[in-house]
């Protein structure tokens, strides 16, 4: 379990601190419209209303204490960068802030950011991998080299094992599981066979995985 404070509830925000609280987290929400406060009050350990930009406010949460700190604000990028730089300044542990542009993200780490969430940024390349090829049914990305993708049995795979193709050898990716409708079974073994009924969901580079796509 967690101590995690959010500042700002939007919809982003409201979200995001319903989701840490369904995970047993504790969480302490912030905003300055008293109408966000107190519908977010029902899911949460506790809100506030208050001006995130305040020092005097925000001195008396005690920001150090949490450990994780997200700034949600998205519709004044002013009032998120200060919120960002007063967290840091007042000993935040971790700061998770929220942009909306490059140059926004770009601010907010050299102004006491930790991470930086681009949501927009990153639902657009999602959706842009998932729905750019008509093999691709979901995509994460791990880190800017890795990538998980849920992909169709290639129509020259079914009937053969994973043995028999060579995946990892010869595609430089790995098969972490198989899924039929909403049933994943993982780590599947070298003598499995295809089916056409059934996706994969692979590992591997993004350079590889994107060859392997062609």
């Amino acid at each position: 379990m967690k101590s995690i404070l959010i500042v700002g509830l939007g919809r982003f925000g409201r979200h995001m601190a319903q989701k840490f609280s369904e995970q047993g987290n504790e969480v302490m929400a912030v905003d300055i419209e008293e109408s966000r406060v107190d519908a977010i009050l029902p899911y949460v350990t506790n809100a506030l209303i208050g001006d995130a930009t305040d020092p005097m406010f925000m001195e008396t949460i005690g920001v150090d204490n949490y450990d994780i700190c997200v700034v949600a604000i998205g519709d004044n990028f002013q009032s998120s960068l200060e919120a960002t730089y007063l967290l840091k300044d007042l000993g935040a542990n971790f700061v998770l802030s929220r942009a909306s542009r490059d140059v926004h993200a770009k601010f907010l780490l050299r102004n006491g950011a930790d991470e930086v969430i681009y949501t927009e940024k990153e639902t657009a390349e999602r959706l842009a991998v998932k729905y750019g090829n008509d093999s691709v049914f979901d995509y994460i990305e791990i880190n800017e080299d890795f990538s998980i993708y849920e992909i169709s049995v290639p129509s020259t795979w079914v009937g053969k094992s994973i043995l028999d193709k060579k995946v990892r050898s010869k595609f430089n990716v790995s098969i972490l599981a198989t899924k039929i409708g909403k049933e994943i079974y993982p780590l599947p073994h070298p003598d499995h066979i295809f089916n056409a009924s059934e996706s994969l969901l692979i590992l591997g580079r993004n350079a590889d995985i994107k060859h392997f796509l062609k």
